[in-house]
């Protein structure tokens, strides 16, 4: 086994377009999308927990139900903004958008 200080490194760059394909490719942008998903869901799940919320109480808050919650939370559904909306404020939460620029 190596020792820390003789650990190879490696090239990120190179792995991400070894797992996920080059940038600006499909496949690319398909898997950003994916990770885009999941880390919105992570977010939405955190506020939920936060406001000691469950998955069933913030369902019925926005008119959906438990499972639209779980698989929003886990990324495999991605609500449309007007839900996405309805989550944030039934969660206490605003939503801002401010320019790149």
């Amino acid at each position: 086994m190596k020792k820390r200080n003789e650990m190879e490194m490696f090239d990120v760059d190179a792995q991400l377009d070894a797992f996920f394909g080059k940038e600006g490719t499909p496949e690319r942008r398909a898997a950003e999308e994916r990770a885009n998903a999941f880390f919105t869901g992570q977010i939405i799940e955190d506020a939920r927990k936060s406001a000691n919320m469950t998955q069933a109480e913030l369902a019925e808050r926005i008119g959906t139900n438990k499972s639209y919650i779980s698989r929003v939370e886990t990324g495999r559904t991605e609500p449309k903004v007007s839900t996405f909306y309805r989550i944030a404020s039934a969660l206490g939460l605003a939503v801002e958008l401010t320019p790149t620029a």
